[in-house]
Order: C-alpha cells, then structure tokens, then sequence
C-alpha cells in the first residue's frame, strides 16, 4: 500500500514539472529569397525556339598556304661558303639566305667581260664605219653591218646581264641565294662549306607566309555526308587551350585515305599574330545546322549534378524552380534542349549554381 502510494506521488510530480514547463512551438522557416546584392550580380536569359546546331568534332594539323610558299634550289653546283638564315627566322624578299662558291660562276663572269669587251669593240668599229661612210670610202651596207654586229654584242650582254639578275651573282665568283618571297623558313636543307650539285633534286629553303594558314582535318567516312564546303570551324591547339580560332571549310578533298579511310577538308584561318605554326596538332568543331528545331537557352544556365542536367528558372525573387532538363546538343555557348523549360520562361545564367545549392541543400 506504502508502494503504490509513492509511485502515485512520484506521477504527480513528473505531470507538475511538464505543466510548469513553457511550450515550445518549432519555428518556420522562412521562405528562399533572392537578396537585392546577389539579385544585381546575377544574370538572365530567355528560352527561345531556335534551329538546333549540333559540332562534329574531327583532328586535323595546321599547315603552310601551298600557294604562298616559295622553295629556293641550288641553280649552280660548289661549296657552300656562308649560311645567313636558320630554320623558323623570318626573311624579307631579296634577303641574302645562302653564299655558294660556284665555278660555274667563275664562267659567267668570264662570259660577261668577254661581252662588255665586245660590245666596246663592236661600238668602235661602228664609229670607224660611220666616219668611213661620211667620207665616202666605204659603202652603206658596210655601216650596216657593223651596226648589226653591235646589237649582237649588246643582246649577248643583256643575256649574261639577265643571268646575273637571276642569280644574284656576286663577286669573286660567288652566287647569293636570295629569298624569292617574304616569310618564315618552314624547311632548311643546307648547312656551310655542304657541296651542291645544280641537279640537286632537293631544296635548300623553304619559305611560307603564315599570316593565313590551313587546317588540313581527317572526317572519318561515316560523317562524310554531313560535310559542305563553307561550314564555319572552332579551332583549337594544344599551345593555346584557352584560344578559339574561327575559319570555315574552303575544301573537301574527295579522296579517302586507304589507310585511315578518312576524308582530308581543308580550313582557311586568318593568323595575323602569327600564334599558329606549320604541323601544329588542331581540334576542329565544324558547325552542322540540324534541319529542325528546338528550345535554344545559353549553355552556361546549365547545371550538371546527381548525373542530370539542371536549369533555375527564376520568376520572381521568392519563386525560383529547380527544373531538369534533356539536352540534345550544345555548339558554342548555345544549348538546345528538348523538355523541362518552356519557350519565354526566364533562366538563370550567372551565379545559378549557388541558387542552386541553396534551394537544394
């Protein structure tokens, strides 16, 4: 009876001491609000149908413009004497890249004093045929024929004059070899005191102009139909990762190689800096417009997490939808996407992904 009269007034107890405590209701928690700081940093854009764009991505090289090169052979045989230009330096035209001691040279310049000497000799003699002529003691055919022979001896000059224009031909028989073209040595084959032969099959420079160069990229046979000459190409390399070079496809060379079964297209890009170099390795995104159409936003609304695509779209401060979205292409900084937004719907493109994680934490 003792026992059970304790227990009673221990219950008492524990109920007094739950009445005399205050109620604690949880508190709720306010709604998600975009604050007018990150609402002035944070940029939109408005869905759009647009024609979907789609990028084949193919590789290729940069190489020299074939009909702006120049390649500089040896027009005499000797031994070469001097060597003025290095692979990769820029040369002007008419610059001095090579001196070859040539006896070759040597007879040119014998065969030049044999015609300046006759056509000092053939000049006197025309001067004794005229004096002759006004004096009555030679006939007119005789004045005639020393003139002829003076126009022989000076086209013989002009001839070994033309020769030495030709071949920058210097003194102490020596010939200079001079660059047909301004541009940069792309290939050098000639090193000093070398021995050439004027039937040397193979050149001494090579000499480029690089301020517009090719892209020369592999399309492999399956993506054949999808190519057309003026496609416009992002070009990418390896030396600069962050630089996009824009040109467009001036070539399809119907050709597979054997090997690779592969089809070259040749890319024209302007390169006025000078940044890209012959035999460069190239990544090339060439443009293919899609005969449809879809929901265009700009790539940079979407969100990749848990394995998804993801876009904010926003239409007031307060009323911010996480939606995920299918995207079927993206070119540039366009993404088109096929469901989860409406065209004219409004989405977030700057700072999106720290709305994003605040709405789903």
């Amino acid at each position: 009876m003792y026992k059970q009269f304790i227990m009673a007034i221990v219950a008492v107890t524990i109920m007094g001491s739950m009445a005399c405590k205050p109620h604690v209701v949880a508190e709720k928690q306010a709604p998600f609000q975009l604050s007018d700081t990150m609402l002035a940093h944070t940029l939109f854009a408005k869905a759009t149908m647009g024609q979907v764009t789609s990028a084949l991505k193919v590789y290729g090289k940069i190489a020299a413009d074939n009909s702006r090169q120049a390649q500089v052979f040896p027009l005499v045989g000797g031994t070469v004497s001097q060597v003025s230009a290095d692979l990769g330096d820029y040369v002007h035209q008419g610059q001095v890249l090579a001196v070859i001691r040539s006896s070759e040279i040597a007879d040119y310049e014998k065969q030049r004093l044999d015609a300046i000497n006759d056509v000092a000799i053939a000049e006197k003699n025309l001067q004794v045929a005229q004096d002759m002529y006004a004096g009555k003691l030679t006939s007119e055919r005789d004045k005639m024929l020393a003139e002829k022979e003076l126009d022989k001896a000076k086209a013989s000059l002009q001839r070994i004059n033309e020769v030495f224009r030709i071949y920058s031909i210097g003194k102490n028989a020596t010939y200079n070899v001079v660059a047909p073209i301004s541009g940069f040595i792309i290939d050098r084959n000639i090193t000093q005191n070398m021995q050439l032969r004027s039937d040397k099959g193979e050149s001494m420079f090579s000499i480029a102009q690089i301020d517009e160069v090719w892209v020369m990229a592999n399309v492999n046979e399956s993506d054949i139909s999808r190519i057309s000459e003026g496609m416009e190409a992002e070009v990418r390399t390896i030396s600069y990762p962050d630089k996009v070079f824009h040109g467009r496809v001036d070539r399809i060379i119907n050709v597979l190689d054997d090997n690779t079964k592969s089809m070259k297209v040749r890319i024209t890009i302007p390169n006025k800096e000078m940044l890209l170099k012959p035999e460069m390795s190239a990544t090339v995104s060439l443009k293919i417009k899609e005969d449809k159409e879809m929901i265009a936003v700009p790539a940079s609304a979407i969100i990749f997490d848990k394995s998804r695509n993801w876009v904010m779209v926003y239409k007031d401060r307060e009323h911010i939808d996480t939606r995920p979205v299918e995207v079927c292409s993206q070119y540039g900084d366009t993404a088109w996407v096929r469901s989860g937004i409406e065209p004219g719907e409004t989405v977030i493109t700057k700072n999106q992904l720290l709305i994003y994680d605040a709405l789903n934490d």
